[in-house]
Parts: structure tokens; C-alpha cells; sequence
């Protein structure tokens, strides 16, 4: 295990870089991929769009639903180990996939037993990433993330053409030797130590940085002395709660509550883009082909926006730019029912793709900026496990929707009102605590205050006159949470 008294940013950690890239290829992009198989399940088993369209969503709920496993997996066992056991039940569930002779056979082999391979993989890799990379940490996730677009560029026509030859059995097949790849990127993640993990957990409990003389004195005391265990068990328990103390930060429950609304928005458009763009009169090839444009242009996104919000005149303003980005790809799907022909969809997947690419690089960005670097392994584990229920919910919603009223245009403007609204909510909020620190500091100003500067960089107040006690309480709250930043 490396040992680090701050993130390196770099050495192996563009090894690590290019280890989560091929890990976003093989779990987003062939996710997305699966919209392509759509039209396949649904002419071969002769199913509505809402039933054929649970496969997708059980695929991507299973993935966000079992994040946080992926997290205890990699926190507590190894990040490497966790990583190639999901390549191998990724891997199986598509090549069982290849053998169905129902939906019900697919939503549990390409649902099910796919998706919690890929979410063993997704969140674990993208958490190491933020243990690597402090300075350049945008950058380093755009090109991180950038393997989806890559991917979904590349595997859009293949899996056209595999369609095409070997049918979409002979197709999942050879996806499933495909994502094999993934215990490759497993055995590239190589463990690091940061002087501020140390911070986290008891001193006995460091083994990493106890000297080996102490470590037998420790085995020795807990083989004789029942209490001794006891007391470790209980401070493994308050361990585990450290881990996910974040949960009560209220920028973090604002946070949450608005990815669920921009997760319902963005799921749908995936699954349907290539059946909407054929209802339309444009072709199988040109179909597909407008996947590989957003694709592509997810690539530009991710790289782009995470290179820019590195800068120092946006990196304090990454928030705003991730809300930004949700806001435009709702309106995107606003006007998506008004363009029904090739040449007008394609700038609309120039357009989504890019802003897609654009916040996809700035979750963990932001969730690191409000959760720390220490907890952002569990955070990214709670923050893709709330992206499961609207991404099981919104498809077959959307598919209901096409259903019954004969046309697509109810269901587009559902997603793009949802996410609209998700990032009208972190506005909001955003502007909300502002004016609430504006306030306050204009009452200490007024009042009088001594300033105490920490070592963790946090400002502690020292107030002389008497304030209300419940705004002693938020600025104790806002200076703690801003001291992560």
C-alpha cells in the first residue's frame, strides 16, 4: 500500500485514470448500448414498451442500487478484488443473457446479475480516482469519465453490426467476453494511504502505521482480555458510522434529493432515443449513429468542463456549473418532440451529449467538495445508490406513457421538467445559504467577534455578544462543513 501525505497528482495515478476510463467503457457505454437491443427484445418476444423496457432499468437500478456494496467492499476488503469479482458477474450475466427465451430470463440475467457486477466496479474505481488526484482533480475525472462517450461512440455501430451478423444472441456473447476487460482495470488499482485517513479511525485500529512490536502487545491484550474485545467492537461500530456521518450534512440531503429528480430526467432519454428516432422515419444506421454523436460529444463534456472548472476563476463556482449543466440538458428534452427528422436530432445530441458529459464529471466532484476526500468512497456509494429507484421507475414510466397516449412527447417532457426542477433545487438552496451567511456575518460584524484560524483551516467565532442561538449553531455547522473544502 502506497503512503501518501497528500494526494500525488499523478505518477500511477494516470494508471489509476486509465483503469476507471476502461471501467466507465465497460459498465456505462454497454449499458447504453442496450437501448440498441430495444427494438430486438421487443420484435423477438412480442412485448409492449413498458415491459421491454424493464430490462434497462433493472440493468442501471441494479448498478446504482448495490453502489454502496461496492463501497464496503473496497473499504473494507480491497478495491482491486472488488473490481474483478464484478468483471466476472458482469461478464456471466451477458453471456447467460445470450440463452433467453423470455423477458423474465433477461431481467434477471442482464438486469440482476450484470448490473450488481458493474456496480462492484463503477463506484470504487471513481472513488480512487479523488484518493490519486486533489489539484487536478476535474481533469482527472473528465478523463475518467470520458470512457462512456468514448465507448458509447465505438459500441453504438459495433453492436449495430453484431446485430446484424450474429443476431443479438451472437451479440450479448461476445459483449459478455468484452467486459472480462474489467478484471484487467481491477488488478491497475493499486491501494493508497493519505495522512488524512489516518484522521478517521482510532489510533489502535491503523495497523498500516502501527510498528510490528505493538501489533503482537494488541493481539496478545485481546486474546486475554474479553473487555478489551468488547470496547474494539464498539469502536469498529462508531468506525462504521464515521464513515457515513455525511448523511446528516444538509448540503449533502439537498444534494441528494436534487439527483434524484436529475436521475428520473436523465434514464429515460437513453433508452429511447434510438426507438423515438425510428418512430420518426430515420434509419437503423443513422439511429445508432446518432448515439455515437452524443457519444462523442459526451467525450468533449467531460473533458472540457472538468478541464475548466480547474481553472482558478471557476473552481470555486463548480457548483453552479454542475447545476448549469443539469438545467440545460432539461431543456434539451423540452424541445426534443418537435424534431422529427435526421438532420434536427443531430444537434440535439450534439447538444445533450455535451452538457450530459459536463455534470456526469462534476458529481464526484461536487459530492467531494461537500463530503471531503476521507468519506467520498462511502458518499459516491450513498450518491449512485439514490440514483436506482428513477432509474428502475422512469423508463417503464416512460414507456407507459408511450403506450397510452400513442407519442413520445408526454414522457420527454417529464425528464426535462425533472431535471429542471433539480436544478432550480440546488439553486435555491445554494442561494439560500448564502444570504443566511450573509446575515450572520453582518450580525458577528455588528456584534463583535475574535477570529480563530485552526490547523485544519477551519475559522472558529468567538462571540462576544448574544446572538440567537439557533444562528450560533448554523455558522458552527457552515464553518465545519466549509473546513473540507
Amino acid at each position: 500500500r502506497a503512503r501518501h501525505a497528500a494526494p500525488p497528482d499523478g505518477g500511477w495515478g494516470w494508471m489509476i485514470v486509465a483503469g476507471c476510463f476502461l471501467v466507465t467503457i465497460c459498465t456505462r457505454a454497454v449499458t447504453r448500448c442496450i437501448s440498441i437491443f430495444f427494438v430486438e427484445f421487443q420484435a423477438y418476444f412480442g412485448q409492449d414498451y413498458a415491459r421491454t423496457a424493464w430490462i434497462h432499468s433493472i440493468v442501471d437500478c441494479a448498478t446504482m442500487l448495490c453502489a454502496p456494496l461496492g463501497s464496503l467492499i473496497s473499504n473494507h476488503v480491497s478495491c482491486q478484488v472488488g473490481i474483478m469479482l464484478g468483471g466476472l458477474l458482469a461478464s456471466t450475466g451477458l453471456i447467460l443473457s445470450s440463452f433467453a427465451t423470455s423477458l423474465e430470463h433477461l431481467y434477471l440475467s442482464l438486469g440482476v446479475l450484470t448490473g450488481l457486477g458493474f456496480a462492484l466496479c463503477y463506484s470504487p474505481a471513481i472513488a480512487m480516482v479523488g484518493k490519486y488526484f486533489n489539484k487536478r482533480k476535474a481533469l482527472a475525472y473528465g478523463i475518467a469519465m470520458s470512457g462512456s462517450g468514448i465507448g458509447t461512440f465505438i459500441l453504438a455501430p459495433v453492436v449495430q453490426l453484431l446485430i446484424e451478423q450474429f443476431s443479438w444472441r451472437g451479440a450479448l456473447l461476445i459483449l459478455g467476453g468484452f467486459v472480462l476487460n474489467l478484471c484487467v482495470c481491477g488488478a491497475l488499482m493499486r491501494p493508497i494511504a493519505l495522512k488524512e485517513d489516518r484522521k478517521t479511525a482510532p489510533e489502535f485500529l491503523e495497523q498500516d502505521y502501527v510498528p510490528k512490536a505493538q501489533k503482537r502487545d494488541l493481539k496478545q491484550m485481546s486474546a486475554c482480555s474479553p473487555l478489551i474485545k468488547v470496547w474494539s467492537r464498539e469502536c469498529l461500530c462508531y468506525c462504521s458510522w464515521k464513515e457515513y456521518d455525511f448523511l446528516l450534512m444538509p448540503d449533502f440531503m439537498v444534494l441528494a434529493v436534487s439527483i434524484l429528480f436529475m436521475a428520473y430526467g436523465c434514464s429515460p432519454l437513453f433508452v429511447y432515443l434510438v426507438p423515438y428516432a425510428l418512430s420518426v422515419g430515420v434509419s437503423h444506421h443513422q439511429a445508432a449513429f446518432l448515439m455515437s454523436i452524443l457519444g462523442v460529444i459526451d467525450i468533449i463534456g467531460n473533458i472540457t468542463f472538468g478541464w475548466l472548472t480547474d481553472r482558478r476563476c471557476l473552481k470555486k463556482h463548480r457548483h453552479f456549473c454542475y447545476l448549469f449543466a443539469v438545467g440545460m440538458d432539461g431543456l434539451c428534452c423540452l424541445f426534443l418532440p418537435v424534431l422529427q427528422n435526421f438532420p434536427l436530432l443531430v444537434p440535439f445530441s450534439f447538444t445533450f451529449g455535451y452538457f450530459d458529459g459536463a455534470y456526469v464529471t462534476l458529481i464526484p466532484v461536487v459530492t467531494a467538495d461537500v463530503v471531503g476526500t476521507s468519506s467520498l468512497s462511502s458518499a459516491l456509494g450513498v450518491v449512485y445508490f439514490l440514483h436506482a429507484i428513477p432509474y428502475l421507475v422512469s423508463p417503464p414510466v416512460a414507456g407507459w406513457l408511450v403506450d397510452t397516449t400513442g407519442s413520445y412527447t408526454a414522457s420527454f417532457l417529464l425528464c426535462g421538467f425533472s431535471m429542471i426542477f433539480s436544478s432550480m433545487l440546488l439553486c435555491f438552496a445554494r442561494l439560500a445559504k448564502k444570504i443566511k451567511r450573509a446575515h450572520l456575518r453582518s450580525l458577528t460584524n455588528d456584534t463583535g467577534t475574535k477570529q480563530h484560524i485552526w490547523t485544519n483551516g477551519a475559522i472558529a467565532y468567538s462571540v462576544t455578544a448574544e446572538l440567537d442561538q439557533k444562528d450560533v449553531e448554523f455558522l458552527a455547522a457552515d464553518t465545519n462543513s466549509y473546513s473540507n473544502r
